[in-house]
């Protein structure tokens, strides 16, 4: 009889595999709209092993790349299991104890064609060591200002917060603030939305609240791409969006725990560097 633990896994694993197919079916619907003259870019997939041996998982990721609406979009799935490197293991929650692992996760990182519309990321994870929690949250990256989006944006995840507790969009907008910013230029970002991490207060209702994320996200990013993607730019604001790019690139490279983690865990490389935008420029 498998543990409760196990079932655990298998259910938060299996969400996230579902919203992954239901995150690319509705991107692909819309650069259907976008493209409704020739052939619409649709998700390339391609599932990775993270070993020789079956039991370390691996995962699925799912790209489009100079679609319509879309310069680049990933939606990643994985399940993967191991022991933390002698070096790693004082940063991760319950590691120090035993340094196996288990984590399964979706990860989204939207870059559009259009500058009007935002960047746009979402992830969620449930990760086991000798504790086991959630973690994750979504956040924008625009390059023009746009104060009602920005208030649409915070409306939306607030009301999903509230639905659990009220204390919860307050606490992680402010950590969503605190951990997307660039010290070394002194800037956020881009508009934030919520972070959290080292949830595990009470399983069943932590995993309702990170569904609820998900769908919120995906109901934001619909409606917010829907709303611009057929507006027109200015060549002066698509350098705006690459330089902003340029931004983004900075912090996921020199502080993203997700990247970092990936990355020292054996994960896929391409997958988890498809956060990186096709096309971006420094000043």
């Amino acid at each position: 009889m498998k543990s409760k633990l196990e079932i655990r896994k298998k259910i938060a694993s299996g969400w996230f595999r579902f919203l992954q197919s239901q995150i690319c079916e509705e991107f692909e619907k819309i650069e259907k709209r976008k493209s409704r003259i020739g052939k619409p870019s649709l998700f390339e997939k391609k599932s990775w092993k993270k070993s020789t041996d079956p039991k370390d998982g691996g995962g699925m990721y799912s790209i489009i790349k100079n679609g319509a609406v879309f310069d680049s979009v990933g939606v990643n799935f994985s399940e993967v299991s191991g022991k933390f490197h002698k070096k790693f293991r004082a940063q991760i929650l319950g590691a120090k104890k035993d340094p196996s692992y288990w984590a399964s996760g979706i990860s989204v990182v939207a870059h559009m064609k259009n500058p009007r519309i935002p960047a746009m990321h979402f992830n969620t994870r449930f990760i086991v060591t000798s504790e086991s929690w959630f973690g994750g949250g979504m956040d924008a990256t625009p390059s023009i200002k746009d104060d009602e989006e920005k208030k649409f944006f915070h409306k939306k995840i607030k009301y999903a917060c509230d639905k659990y507790n009220k204390k919860y969009y307050p606490r992680y907008r402010k950590w969503c603030d605190k951990y997307f910013y660039l010290p070394h230029r002194k800037e956020t970002r881009g508009i934030g939305g919520i972070f959290f991490d080292y949830k595990k207060d009470n399983w069943e209702k932590d995993f309702s609240f990170v569904r609820n994320v998900g769908l919120c996200f995906l109901d934001c990013a619909k409606n917010i791409i829907e709303k611009k993607m057929k507006t027109k730019w200015s060549k002066k604001q698509k350098n705006e969006q690459l330089y902003k790019r340029g931004r983004y690139i900075e912090f996921n490279l020199l502080y993203d725990r997700g990247t970092k983690f990936g990355l020292n865990t054996g994960g896929n490389v391409e997958a988890i560097l498809m956060s990186l935008p096709p096309m971006a420029k420094w000043k």
